[in-house]
């Protein structure tokens, strides 16, 4: 737990307000393109068990381009999204025009004016790790009615077969090692989501953990996986000259591969309530 809490540190935490507004501005089409969608077994257990009903009033955390929000949203609920990132929004925006009951706001949950206990449910997509948990746990908390639920849904990075990522780890030895990183297969990453989970109980603002899991498999063109891996913080931090070397490598290793890339990644969820 230590090492996750540290790299989150690091890798989140640490930006500053202004930076995370804007830090997926130059890949935002993209981000809503290739990012995965929720399972449905995910989004289907989760509304069981947070006991959410067409009246429920859900605040969502760091919507994003509208990734989760559109499964929710068709379940008629009455929706406050809240996402910072200016170009993130606008794409929110179109994608939730079928949908009267989202209500957007374009600012950082930090900055968003707290409404105290209106909230049937905090749900926040692949997005809650951006935020301080002595910032982001307490203020859902406040915001959710005493039998209330957070609701942190979570898809791992997708990763190639093994074979493929044994030659892909070579492209990144030689270009950028510090981008070669260890292969996570599906017990990994699901070690790795259930420690996010428990980061909520550690906070002191929640109790009565549920998770649970799924392994998801999916089939990628050799376009979409690397536009993928633009949208992932270490290859979108790169400099142009180190990542342009980088991709090429990347791309001859895969098409001699194949036309397309299989690949899987854990999905998850964790629902926890207010003590």
């Amino acid at each position: 737990m230590k090492d996750l809490k540290q790299t989150l540190r690091n890798e989140c935490y640490s930006k500053d307000l202004e930076q995370r507004k804007h830090w997926y501005s130059p890949i935002a089409a993209a981000y809503q393109q290739v990012r995965p969608r929720y399972p449905q077994v995910i989004i289907d257990r989760v509304v069981d068990i947070a006991r959410l009903s067409a009246d429920s009033t859900v605040l969502e955390v760091g919507c994003g381009p509208a990734i989760a929000t559109p499964a929710f949203a068709a379940l008629g609920w009455s929706m406050v999204c809240v996402e910072p990132n200016p170009d993130f929004y606008r794409l929110a925006q179109q994608t939730c025009e079928p949908y009267p009951n989202v209500e957007l706001r374009n600012c950082l949950f930090e900055e968003w004016e707290l409404e105290p206990g209106k909230f049937d449910a905090v749900l926040a997509a692949s997005s809650f790790h951006w935020i301080a948990p002595e910032v982001g746990y307490p203020k859902a908390a406040a915001a959710l009615r005493p039998e209330g639920a957070l609701i942190l849904l979570w898809n791992k990075e997708l990763q190639p077969r093994y074979e493929v990522y044994q030659q892909l780890s070579e492209v990144y030895q030689a270009h950028t090692p510090t981008l070669n990183r260890a292969y996570e297969d599906s017990t990994t990453q699901a070690e790795i989501l259930d420690q996010l989970g428990q980061v909520a109980i550690e906070s002191g603002y929640f109790k009565d953990r549920v998770s649970g899991q799924t392994k998801v498999e999916v089939t990628y063109s050799v376009d979409q996986y690397l536009l993928l891996l633009n949208t992932y913080s270490p290859h979108l931090q790169l400099e142009p000259q180190q990542k342009q070397p980088l991709i090429e490598g990347l791309r001859q290793v895969l098409e001699q591969n194949g036309d397309t890339v299989q690949l899987s990644y854990v999905s998850a969820f964790h629902i926890v309530r207010p003590k």
